[in-house]
């Protein structure tokens, strides 16, 4: 696993060795980057006279010292992207630093689970003599642990002696007021003693209490694009390939990109505001913001000759024309969107994940009214797609910024600063393991588009229907998988193993049921579906045929999600990634590309070969899951927390 040792500098002419060195390790824990990214930033903090705030963040007045066995972990490292979202290289070996609500969270989730294994009498009064129904349901949707026989015996005779564990474990003595008062230590005694257990009810609650809202986030997120997709769909089917290949483009150049780059935030961020120094939160964003705007520079210039370079790669030159059109527009919002992603994660690293649902829950139905203004009101056709999506992302940051200003967030933005010009080092080696991860594993899914461009107009077409269909559906199965993380690495950290095997035989169920229905709506509509987006018979039935193969993906691709995620849970997202990369590149494309163009399968070739890289991903994860120590992976998690 990971070494807590920071890496020393060295000059000469092992400098470039070291830098891969250091990337590659990188790769797998980027805490002593962030920790000597940090330490540069406290020293200048501290050659300017600048002292920790007063009020640390997490150290409430109403911290309870050696409260050791935290039970609550909030998700990060989440990248929307505009098909496929993705988590950049997760942060398992840093303490998590909380707030006073995610500490009053934390507390009230060891009392329920203290209630569900008798330790603390029930929160509500026992019914002496309860109906059918109510036996019926609480034989279904009970979280407690069931009491076997020789326990209720126990805990039910008089007991004669009281030890110092007593008013813990006896029930007497649980039921007592005085327990209340000393929920921490009652807490770690229950663990040391082995005493804590869940049921599969209370884990299903929990997983889905943790991703209903990061699926309404992740829907809303993903509409801005689909938006465009269906108001150009009923244009024609050449500005519907024009799109999805203007998208794909975009997607590799620029916002994969980017978005794996800024998901060093989610480690930097999080250091800056557990350091005490809040105002570092903000200075790291304005480097990132810097740096990824730096970065505009060339991608314009890329964009400046998609045209004839987009003509090279497909044979219909009018696709091509449109997409560089649509990219020329585009733009206009990719500063915007450079700081609506800085800005996500300097709210996030506070603790405040709601701040971008309540930013989207007015910016998505806003642009769904553009799209329909600008291509069809107005009348300014394919052009009025691309013009609705930049104002709607100019419009992200700025709302955010307002919920900052006016509700929460503010406390951690120290002004602008000289300094985001400088300390770029660290930043940027911590920052390409994220970009490398996230840009792999979209383009492994994007060059199906340019794939598909082969086949003619109808064929690219349907490819961007058969894309946005897939994408719009994993925003299901993605969610839950970053719940289960969650929930995994949480009851990891506190020391349950056993726990944390209910919860990922839960989260696996979950994934399963997810993807079968997936698979039954796509199947049941492969008619209907297609003419949401498009009247063209031609690219109606091309979907149609295609469909049939993408259901039987909707299972896999859930599936693997969930493998992908419960890997990071254990502290073991390495593998998944290397399984990623190996099944895409080395199986899934060849396969792809064998079948649509060897057998002449077109799309339904190109599909098939993807989903026999989503089964060899979900075959070898969840292989190493079966054969994980997770008595080992809880050792391993509480080296790491002493040590980060």
């Amino acid at each position: 696993m990971s070494s807590s040792r920071p890496i020393a500098s060295r000059a000469g002419a092992d400098a470039p060795r070291d830098f891969v060195s250091s990337v590659v390790h990188s790769f797998r824990s980027a805490s002593p980057l962030a920790q000597e990214l940090l330490a540069r930033d406290l020293e200048a903090c501290s050659d300017d006279g600048d002292a920790p705030d007063d009020e640390a963040v997490g150290q409430d007045s109403d911290s309870d010292d050696g409260h050791t066995l935290t039970l609550y972990r909030r998700p990060s490292g989440i990248a929307y992207g505009s098909i496929r979202p993705t988590q950049g290289p997760s942060r398992l070996d840093l303490e998590p630093v909380l707030t006073r609500e995610e500490r009053q969270l934390s507390r009230d989730a060891e009392r329920s689970l203290l209630r569900d294994n008798h330790l603390l009498p029930p929160k509500h009064p026992v019914v002496e003599k309860p109906s059918l129904i109510r036996r019926w349901y609480k034989s279904l949707f009970n979280t407690k642990v069931p009491i076997s026989e020789s326990d209720a015996e126990s805990a039910a005779a008089p007991s004669g002696r009281e030890t110092e564990v007593s008013p813990l474990l006896g029930t007497r003595a649980a039921r007592s007021p005085a327990s209340h008062e000393h929920l921490n230590e009652q807490w770690e005694a229950a663990v040391a003693e082995g005493k804590i257990k869940t049921t599969w009810q209370r884990e299903a609650k929990t997983i889905a209490l943790y991703s209903r809202s990061l699926i309404v986030t992740f829907v809303l997120q993903y509409s801005i694009n689909v938006a465009s997709i269906f108001a150009v769909g009923r244009i024609g089917k050449l500005e519907l390939g024009a799109v999805s290949l203007a998208t794909m483009t975009a997607n590799i150049t620029c916002y994969a990109p980017f978005q794996g780059l800024a998901t060093s935030l989610d480690t930097l961020c999080a250091q800056a505001y557990g350091s005490g120094h809040r105002h570092l939160v903000g200075l790291q964003c304005q480097r990132m913001t810097v740096f990824l705007w730096l970065l505009i520079i060339p991608v314009a210039a890329v964009w400046s000759q998609a045209e004839p370079i987009l003509a090279l790669l497909i044979p219909e030159k009018r696709s091509a024309e449109l997409a560089a059109q649509y990219l020329h527009v585009s733009l206009l919002g990719v500063p915007a969107m450079v700081a609506f992603e800085a800005g996500k994660r300097f709210v996030q690293a506070q603790g405040l994940f709601h701040a971008t649902t309540y930013v989207l829950m007015i910016a998505a139905p806003l642009n769904i009214l553009l799209n329909y203004l600008f291509v069809w009101r107005f009348g300014w056709g394919f052009v009025g797609a691309p013009i609705a999506v930049v104002v709607t992302q100019n419009l992200l940051p700025l709302l955010l910024f307002l919920y900052v200003w006016l509700i929460d967030g503010h406390q951690c933005w120290g002004g602008f600063s000289k300094r985001a010009f400088a300390n770029w080092g660290p930043m940027v080696r911590l920052a390409l393991p994220g970009m490398i991860m996230v840009t792999a594993e979209w383009f492994a899914f994007e060059i199906l588009t340019l794939a598909s461009g082969q086949f003619g107009t109808s064929y690219l077409a349907a490819q961007s229907v058969l894309v946005t269909l897939t994408s719009l559906t994993y925003q299901i199965p993605f969610p839950l998988s970053i719940a289960g993380s969650t929930r995994v690495a949480n009851l990891i950290g506190a020391k349950l193993a056993g726990a944390a095997r209910t919860s990922a035989k839960v989260t696996f169920v979950g994934g399963f049921l997810v993807g079968m229905f997936n698979l039954t709506v796509v199947a049941a509509f492969r008619y209907q579906i297609p003419l949401l987006f498009t009247q063209d018979p031609e690219v109606v039935e091309i979907v149609a045929q295609a469909i049939p193969v993408c259901a039987v993906m909707q299972l896999f691709d859930g599936m693997a999600g969930v493998a992908h995620g419960l890997l990071r849970g254990i502290g073991r997202q390495e593998i998944g990634g290397y399984a990623n990369l190996g099944a895409y590149y080395l199986v899934a494309l060849p396969v792809a590309f064998g079948l649509s163009f060897g057998l002449d399968w077109k799309l339904e070739g190109l599909w098939f070969g993807v989903t026999i890289g989503l089964i060899l991903v979900g075959l070898i994860e969840y292989w190493f899951i079966y054969q994980s120590d997770w008595d080992r992976a809880v050792r391993e998690a509480e080296d790491r927390n002493h040590t980060g």
